[in-house]
C-alpha cells in the first residue's frame, strides 16, 4: 500500500502531478493531506516524512521517495504495465525531454499564474518572460500532439501529461488563450478522474476556510 504525503491541494502543483500518476497507476494508496503555510507547524509536519522538507512523498515498503518527477519514475518503474512513457525509445526520450522541462523551467508562470485550483480569476499583466514561457508552453503542447495525433501529448498517457497537468489548473484559473488543438487537450486532462478528485477536495479546503488565507 502506498501513502502519498502532499499539500494544500489548492496550491500545491507539484503535489497534483504524482497523484495524478498514481490515479493512472490504479494502485490502492492512501493520501495524507499538511497545510501548506502554517509556521512551523507546516515544516515539521513535513520532515517527519522527508529530509527535503518539501512535498509531495510517497511511502512505501518502509522506504520514501519524494520530488514529483522522482514519485513518477518511481511508479513508472514499479508498474511497468500502466505504461507510464511510451515504448518507443525516441517517442521516450522526447516525453522525458518534456517533463524535465516542466519539472525545471517555467518560473514566471509559476510565479505571476500562481496555482488556485478550480478557480476562476482575472488574468493578471504578465511580464515579457511570462509571455514568453506560455508561448513555450503552447508551441510544445502543439508540436507533441501534432506528431502524436493526441489525445495526449505523445497519444497515451504519459508523465509529461502528469507533469503538465497544473499548467491545465493554471490556464483554466486565469483564462489564457490557448489554440484549438491545445484546448481539447486541456479539456482531456481536465476531464480526468483525478484531476475530478482534486477539483472536490480543492473546494472543501475553500469551502472550510483552509486554502483562503492570503499567500506571502
Amino acid at each position: 500500500m502506498y501513502t502519498l504525503i502532499v499539500g494544500t491541494q489548492s496550491w500545491s502543483s507539484w503535489s497534483l502531478r504524482p497523484y495524478v500518476a498514481l490515479m493512472a497507476v490504479g494502485a490502492p494508496f492512501e493520501m495524507e493531506v499538511i497545510k501548506l503555510r502554517v509556521v512551523p507547524d507546516t515544516k515539521n509536519a513535513i520532515l517527519k516524512h522527508s529530509p527535503a522538507g518539501k512535498v509531495p512523498v510517497l511511502e512505501f515498503d518502509g522506504q520514501a521517495v519524494w520530488d514529483s518527477l522522482a514519485i513518477c519514475e518511481t511508479l513508472a518503474e514499479r508498474h511497468p504495465e500502466a505504461q507510464l512513457w511510451p515504448k518507443n525509445a525516441t517517442v521516450r526520450g522526447r516525453a522525458r525531454a518534456y517533463a524535465a522541462e516542466m519539472h525545471s523551467g517555467f518560473p514566471d508562470v509559476r510565479q505571476q499564474l500562481t496555482m488556485e485550483f478550480g478557480r476562476t480569476l482575472p488574468l493578471p499583466e504578465l511580464k515579457p518572460e511570462t509571455r514568453d514561457q506560455i508561448d513555450r508552453i503552447i508551441i510544445a503542447w502543439e508540436d507533441a500532439l501534432a506528431a502524436s495525433g493526441g489525445p495526449f501529448l505523445f497519444g497515451k498517457f504519459s508523465i509529461a501529461d502528469c507533469m503538465y497537468a497544473p499548467v491545465v489548473s493554471r490556464f483554466n484559473t486565469y483564462g489564457v488563450d490557448v489554440p484549438s488543438r491545445g484546448k481539447t487537450y486541456m479539456e482531456k486532462i481536465w476531464t480526468l478522474p483525478a484531476m475530478q478528485n482534486w477539483l472536490k477536495a480543492s473546494q472543501k479546503e475553500i469551502a472550510g476556510g483552509l486554502a483562503t488565507y492570503p499567500r506571502p
